[in-house]
């Protein structure tokens, strides 16, 4: 498990590790409503699929936590306000929907009304608060042990001696504790194999060299990091025996969304024969989206291209493009590994 805490709850706020200050600073911020907690989701703060889940689920248990609201009807108005809020601050990962709707189905189960009488007297407002926190807490006790299956079931997947690539971060930071591809390489390593790990540094936020590097480094996990564009050469040396990545959403095809730069790899990977496997939860899978047309791609600020760590690096005035994930379609993916199980991308039916 890892030594730090990517988010948690505390009662009368959340706390999270500020992403955007590591490596180099280890930094925890209180968030005391849920306002602040979206704000940390959309400014990246926290990130990756399922932290991100998790935090919107403390948001808005947090929120109507502190809701003044004297009816049910009041109470409802608040929570409709507080998921739309959450919902929008990002819009590819469908973890976010995912928990967004679990808190969504408590919240309507304690509030049904039997003809006659008042929705208050049959569950009072104190009850659906404490309803609400419980569902937050067990969904963030549920990744944890959803990242241990899946490290478990893909470790097999590394052998002795491997040299493997990781792509964006996808370690406890990215979920509420142990990961989705780096835990399957948290697995194995635990598992006592030996085995080398090549981190692209995943431009244009660096989450490969400032935050993978960084867990690896904590656990004394042989790796080394190098520059996006180098990837196809150590493929072409025979350096690559496996790449590991994860996913914002999936589609029903298996058409699978993550990190801008991640169909690059997939397509280097192909070329070169070198087995590409998308690790992630089933909450990842959107049943509802039949194939990657149509996954939203969120597009974020030119300064995370022109700037580095608030450092001005290009032009000032120079457009940009820069979209914060593409999708890999299905046929370069070699399995998904899930909680349930390791599988093609077209077999994902439970």
């Amino acid at each position: 498990m890892a030594n730090f805490t990517t988010v948690e709850w505390k009662n009368d706020h959340v706390l999270m590790i500020d992403q955007t200050k590591l490596p180099n600073e280890e930094i925890y911020v209180k968030l005391y409503t849920a306002r602040e907690v979206a704000d940390a989701i959309t400014n990246m703060i926290v990130r990756g699929a399922p932290a991100i889940g998790v935090s919107a689920a403390f948001g808005l248990a947090l929120g109507i936590k502190q809701s003044q609201a004297k009816s049910v009807t009041q109470l409802k108005t608040e929570f409709e306000s507080l998921t739309k809020m959450l919902f929008e601050t990002r819009p590819t990962a469908v973890n976010l929907k995912w928990a967004l709707d679990r808190m969504r189905k408590v919240f309507e189960a304690c509030h049904l009304v039997i003809p006659g009488e008042r929705s208050e007297t049959r569950d009072p407002i104190p009850k659906i608060k404490s309803a609400l926190e419980k569902e937050a807490l067990q969904i963030h006790a549920e990744d944890i042990e959803i990242n241990r299956a899946m490290g478990k079931n893909g470790e097999k997947l590394i052998r002795n001696n491997a040299n493997i690539m990781t792509y964006c971060n996808t370690g406890a930071l990215a979920a509420a504790g142990y990961g989705t591809a780096l835990g399957v390489v948290r697995a194995a390593y635990e598992n006592k194999k030996k085995f080398h790990v090549y981190v692209c540094e995943t431009r244009p936020y660096l989450q490969g060299l400032r935050l993978t590097s960084w867990e690896l480094q904590k656990e004394d996990i042989p790796h080394t990091v190098i520059s996006d564009n180098m990837a196809a050469w150590l493929m072409a040396q025979k350096k690559v025996d496996g790449i590991f990545v994860g996913a914002d959403r999936i589609a029903k095809n298996g058409d699978t969304a993550n990190k801008i730069g991640t169909y690059n790899l997939a397509v280097l990977a192909k070329y070169h024969s070198v087995p590409f496997y998308v690790v992630a939860p089933t909450s990842t899978i959107d049943w509802e989206c039949p194939s990657g047309k149509e996954i939203p791609i969120e597009e974020r600020s030119a300064k995370e291209v022109t700037h580095v760590q608030g450092h001005l690096i290009g032009l000032k005035d120079v457009n940009v493009y820069n979209p914060a994930f593409d999708v890999t379609p299905s046929e370069l993916i070699t399995a998904i590994v899930t909680e349930k199980g390791v599988f093609k991308p077209n077999q994902l039916e439970f």
